[in-house]
Formats: structure tokens, sequence, C-alpha cells
């Protein structure tokens, strides 16, 4: 809940505290603060009874923290039914971007020259081929145009 919050700003805030509401009235504030929020979670988990129970027997395991889309993905990826962990596991994306980075460059990786290797000793890579355009080289950068406040 409160995970973005420094040790500094804790600092701050009781120093705030005790000038607000000062030493002999700091404590009872605390207990009302700390009394409301036992309350509210109180209410919360009894709602979240509530609403299980009417739900019927099928939703037991139901949980509302399913509803946060981010959560229901990840629960979904995590299922072994579909097969997808197979998936994730062979899908390498640091990998296949150090290829693509390779290509790009003209250089052979090494996956790429190791399979080019065994299949031919004078094979060139995809991205070394004659027609080809020089990604390395930088372009000359123009003058830009003056701004023309009635073309807009």
């Amino acid at each position: 809940m409160f995970n973005d919050i420094g040790a500094l700003e804790v600092v701050t805030l009781v120093v705030l505290a005790v000038l607000v509401f000062g030493p002999d009235k700091l404590p009872k504030v605390i207990q009302d603060v700390t009394r409301t929020i036992r309350k509210i979670r109180e209410f919360s988990d009894s709602a979240k009874a509530d609403i299980r129970n009417e739900l019927g027997p099928e939703f037991k395991d139901f949980e509302f923290e399913d509803l946060n889309p981010k959560t229901f993905i990840r629960k979904q990826l995590d299922n072994d039914e579909l097969g997808l962990k197979e998936i994730r596991s062979n899908l390498d994306l640091k990998k296949e971007m150090a290829e693509l980075t390779d290509a790009v460059h003209g250089r052979e990786s090494a996956s790429a020259s190791s399979d080019s290797s065994s299949a031919s000793s004078g094979a060139t890579s995809s991205g070394a081929t004659g027609g080809s355009v020089d990604m390395t080289k930088k372009r000359e950068i123009e003058e830009r145009p003056p701004y023309d406040m009635d073309a807009t």
C-alpha cells in the first residue's frame, strides 16, 4: 500500500503531525486513525464474504484480485492447459533481439554463424548482401526549413 513512501516522507509526516496535533494529542489521534482503518478493513472483508456467499459454491475460490487485468492475464499464462509454458520457455526475446540487431548491422550472430558455417562455408548473412543499406553510416543532418505560422 505504501511502497512508494520513503524514509524522508515518513519523517516529514511525523514532524508535521507533531506540529499540527501536538505531542499530547498525537497518541489519541493515532489510536483513532488505526481504529478507523481497522473498521474499514472489517467492513471490506465482510462485504467480500457476503458477495462470495451470494455467488454460490462454484465461486468459492474467487479472488477479487483476479479482477485486475494484469493478475488475470498472469494467472491465465501460468495455466498449463494451453501449453503456454512451453512456448514461453522457448521464446527468448534477448536472443531474438540480438539476432535481429546483428542482421541489421550486417554481422553474423553466434547462432547464425554456427548455422551458416555448418550449411556452407562461403555463405554470407542475410544482412550483408550486395543490395543492403548500410545502417552504420550517419546521415548528414540537413538544415531545417523555417517555421511557417501560416502553413499550420
